[in-house]
C-alpha cells in the first residue's frame, strides 16, 4: 500500500504528508520524494517478477476524473489517454513540479472558471483561482464512486488540507511508466487482465478504515504510516471471496475505490487478530492425575486468551456486546456550562452590586437561552436573561435563579439574595472531561454504559466479534426432543440447555445437532465446527469407554487431555484442540453437563470472548438441610433459598433433570470432609451469578 504526496522533497527524517509504503506483514517505509518512490516500486515489482510472485499495489489517489473530463481534454473517453497526457505534460523533480501551471493550462480549455482550483504557488495564474470561485466549467464535482463516502476530497482541489488534485497529477505519470515496464493491470479499467497480470494497481482510500487508524494513533507514530500498514494487513488477510467481491466493479472511465461500501469487512481485517491457542494449552502438569477444582480453574485462566477479532458496531445495537478497546470521551459532558433549572441568568458580581436590603432588582434583557437554541451575543453587564433547563450559559452569565423565586414585570425582575455564585448551573465537563477513559476494554456493555458512550460523542464502538460456539450431542441412544423414542432411547436434554445458556451469555451458538457413535461422522462435525466456530462444546463421549468417541478422536489427533476433576457431579472433562479449535467435552448426564458448563465453560468462554475471567460471587447462608460429606471432591448441590435458608434437592443423582428446574442456584461444599447440620453456614451461588 502506498500513501502518495504531490509536494516537494520532504528531507531525510520521516514525517507526515510524505510518501509512505508498506508491504503486508512488514514495517512502513518512508520515501522522501516521488523519484525515490518510483525507484522503490520498480525494485519491488522486479523482485516479485523474478520470484514468480504476483503483487497487488494500492495507491491513495484517484485513477480517473468525473465522466467527460478525459474526452474534453484528450478527445477520447479513455482513462489511459489521460495518463499518457499527464505523463507527457508533467515536469517533476525533487525540488518541485508544474502541477499548478498544468491545472491553469487545463482550465483555460474549459468554459467559465475551473474545474481546478487552489493555486498554491507564489505567482498568480489567470485560470487557476486561489479560492473556490469556480462556475460554469461543466464538470461534476465528484466521481460516482465517491457518492455517499464521508470525507472524500474532490479531484479538482489542487492544494490545502486533504487535497488530492496534486497527487493525481504527479501520481498517474509514475503509474503509467510502471504499468508499461512491468505489464501491470489497472483496476477497474482492465477487469479481463486481473487474473493473469503479474501486478495489479488499485485505488485505495484510508478513510475506509479510519476507526482502526485512529485506534493505532493512540500509541503514537505518524498517521500515514499507520494507514499503509493497516490497509496492507486488511487486504492481505481478507477472505478470497470477499476480495473478489470488492474487485467485481465496473467503472470503465472514472475508476473506483477498492472496498467502498464494505468498510466493516476492511475494518475487521485491519485490526490485529489474536493468535491461535497453543497446542499444549490444556496439558496437565507432569504427575497430575486428579485435579482439584481451584487448580483446574487456575490452569484454564492462565492458559486461555481471547480468540475473537475486533469489529466496529453501531452503539444502538451494542447492548450485551464486549468492548474491544478502552473508550475515551470524545467530548466533555456537559460540553458547555449550562443551566440546571428554568429561571433567569445573570453575572453574580452585578447582582451583588444591585442588592438592596436583601433584594436584587435587574433589568430583563430581551431574548432567551434554551437547550438547542443558545442566546446569540453577550449579555449586557447588570442585566438578566431568561434561561431554560439545559441551555448553554451565554457570555456574561455565571449564576441562575429559579423562576419560582422571581417576580417579573415589563421593567425587569426581583428576587431575594443573591444566591451563591454558580448557583443552579452545571460546569463544562463536571461529569466527564474530554479524553478521559470512560469504559475499559472487556466491559460487557449495559444500557448505562451505552448512555455514557452516547453522551460523550460515540455513535459506533470497537467491539469484540461474538464468540461463535458450536454445540453437538453424541450417542446412538439420543434422539431429538419430541421425536418418537423406542426402547433404550433418551431425549437430548443437553443441546437445548447448552444453546440457551450460550444465548444468555451473549455468544453466537451454532447447533451441530446429534452425532451417532460413528468416528467418521464425529470427525466431519468437528471439521465443520473448525470452519464455522471459535469453540466447540460436546456432551457425552468424554470418558474412556468403548463408545466415548470424543475422547478417542481428540486423543488420536494428539491434542487431548482428559481432566479427571475432583468434582461432583461432573468428574470427566475432555479438553483438547481440533486443528486449533478449543473443544470442551462435557459429561453426558444433564446435571453434570450443566454444572461443568457453569463452573468451567462459562468463565473460559468469557475469557476466549474477550470479556475476561468471570468468577461467581457466593454468599454465606444458613443451611436448611443436613449432610455428611466425604473428603476428596468438591460438591455442588442443586439448591434454592426459602425463608433465608438454603434447601437442597432431595436427590443428588446427575440424571435427575427436574432438580435443575427446581433449583435457583448451587450450594458449594469445599474439597474436605464436612458434617453439616441445619443452620450451619454454607456458600450459596445464585444462578444470577452465572448470568442466568
Amino acid at each position: 500500500m502506498v500513501d502518495w504526496s504531490g509536494g516537494n522533497d520532504t528531507g531525510p527524517r520521516p514525517r507526515k504528508d510524505a510518501i509512505w509504503l508498506c508491504e503486508a506483514g512488514g514495517d512502513p517505509e518512508y520515501l522522501r520524494n516521488r523519484q525515490a518512490a518510483e525507484a522503490r516500486l520498480a525494485a519491488l515489482l522486479a523482485e516479485a517478477r523474478d520470484a514468480g510472485e504476483r503483487v497487488l499495489i494500492g495507491f491513495d489517489f484517484p485513477f480517473g476524473y468525473p465522466a467527460g473530463f478525459a474526452e474534453a481534454l484528450t478527445g477520447r473517453a479513455d482513462p489511459f489517454a489521460l495518463w499518457d497526457w499527464f505523463e507527457a505534460a508533467l515536469e517533476d523533480s525533487p525540488r518541485g513540479n508544474n502541477r499548478f501551471a498544468l491545472a491553469d493550462r487545463i482550465n483555460a480549455r474549459f468554459p467559465g472558471t475551473g474545474p481546478f482550483w487552489f493555486n498554491g504557488g507564489n505567482a498568480d495564474l489567470p485560470h487557476l483561482p486561489r479560492r473556490d470561485t469556480r462556475a460554469g466549467h461543466g464538470m461534476a464535482e465528484h466521481r460516482a464512486a465517491e457518492a455517499g463516502i464521508k470525507g472524500v476530497f474532490s479531484t479538482w482541489q489542487m492544494g490545502g488540507a486533504g487535497a488530492v488534485g496534486g497527487q493525481v497529477m504527479t501520481g498517474l505519470p509514475v503509474l503509467n511508466r510502471l504499468r508499461r515496464r512491468f505489464g501491470a493491470a489497472v483496476w477497474p479499467f482492465e477487469p479481463e487482465a486481473l487474473a493473469e497480470a503479474p501486478a495489479v494497481f488499485v485505488e485505495i482510500w484510508p478513510g475506509l478504515i479510519n476507526r482502526a487508524v485512529k485506534a493505532a494513533e493512540t500509541a503514537g507514530g505518524i498517521r500515514d504510516a499507520h494507514q499503509v500498514r493497516l490497509l496492507a494487513r486488511a487486504l492481505a488477510t481478507l477472505p478470497q471471496e470477499v476480495l473478489e467481491g470488492m474487485l467485481a466493479v465496473s467503472a470503465p472511465e472514472e475508476g473506483a475505490i477498492l472496498g467502498a461500501g464494505q468498510e466493516a469487512a476492511l475494518e475487521r481485517a485491519a485490526r490485529l487478530q489474536p493468535p491461535p491457542l497453543q497446542n499444549d494449552c490444556f496439558a496437565l502438569p507432569p504427575g497430575v492425575d486428579w485435579t482439584p477444582v481451584d487448580e483446574a480453574l487456575a490452569l484454564l485462566r492462565d492458559r486461555l486468551r481471547p480468540v475473537t477479532g475486533i469489529e466496529t458496531g453501531d452503539l444502538f445495537e451494542a447492548e450485551g456486546r464486549i468492548l474491544a478497546e478502552d473508550l475515551q470521551a470524545r467530548r466533555a459532558n456537559p460540553p458547555h456550562p449550562n443551566s440546571a433549572v428554568d429561571g433567569y441568568g445573570f453575572a453574580h458580581a452585578a447582582a451583588l452590586a444591585a442588592a438592596e436590603e436583601g433584594a436584587v432588582h435587574l433589568p430583563l434583557h430581551p431574548g432567551r437561552a434554551a437547550a438547542g437554541a443558545p442566546f446569540q451575543g453577550v449579555l449586557p453587564e447588570g442585566a438578566a436573561l431568561r434561561v431554560l433547563t439545559g441551555a448553554d450559559l451565554p457570555a456574561g452569565v455565571d449564576t441562575v435563579v429559579l423562576e419560582e423565586d422571581c417576580a417579573v414585570d415589563a421593567a425587569g425582575l426581583a428576587f431575594r439574595g443573591p444566591p451563591k455564585r454558580g448557583a443552579n448551573t452545571r460546569k463544562a465537563g463536571e461529569d466527564m472531561q474530554a479524553g478521559v477513559r470512560i469504559l475499559a476494554a472487556g466491559q460487557v456493555l449495559r444500557p448505562p454504559d451505552l448512555a455514557l458512550a452516547a453522551a460523550t460523542g460515540h455513535g459506533d464502538l470497537p467491539l469484540r466479534a461474538r464468540l461463535r460456539v458450536a454445540v453437538l450431542s453424541t450417542g446412538d441412544e439420543v434422539v431429538d426432543p419430541g421425536a418418537e423414542a423406542g426402547p433404550g432411547v433418551i431425549y437430548d436434554a443437553n443441546r437445548p440447555m447448552l444453546l440457551s445458556l450460550l444465548r444468555r451469555w451473549g455468544h453466537a451458538p451454532l447447533d451441530l445437532g446429534r452425532i451417532p457413535d460413528d468416528r467418521a461422522a464425529l470427525s466431519a462435525a468437528f471439521d465443520r465446527a473448525r470452519e464455522e466456530a471459535d469453540v466447540l462444546l460436546t456432551s457425552g463421549g468424554a470418558s474412556a469407554g468403548d463408545e466415548d468417541h470424543v475422547s478417542a478422536l481428540l486423543r488420536a489427533a494428539g491434542a487431548m487431555t482428559e481432566w479427571r476433576i475432583a468434582l461432583k457431579p461432573g468428574r470427566p472433562l475432555a479438553l483438547g484442540l481440533w486443528q486449533g479449535l478449543p473443544v470442551f467435552g462435557l459429561p453426558g448426564n444433564p446435571v453434570a453437563a450443566f454444572v461443568c458448563t457453569l463452573i468451567f465453560a462459562r468463565p473460559a468462554l468469557s475469557l476466549l470472548a474477550g470479556a475476561g475471567w468471570q468468577a461467581p460471587l457466593g454468599r454465606e447462608v444458613p443451611a436448611g438441610f443436613a449432610k455428611r460429606k466425604k473428603p476428596g471432591r468438591r460438591e455442588y448441590l442443586r439448591a434454592r433459598l426459602r425463608d433465608g435458608r438454603a434447601e437442597v434437592f432431595p436427590s443428588e443423582g446427575s440424571g435427575r433433570v427436574s432438580g435443575l428446574s427446581w433449583a435457583e442456584g448451587l450450594v458449594e461444599l469445599d474439597d474436605g470432609a464436612r458434617e453439616i447440620c441445619e443452620g450451619d453456614p454454607v456458600r450459596f451461588l445464585p444462578f444470577s451469578e452465572f448470568g442466568l
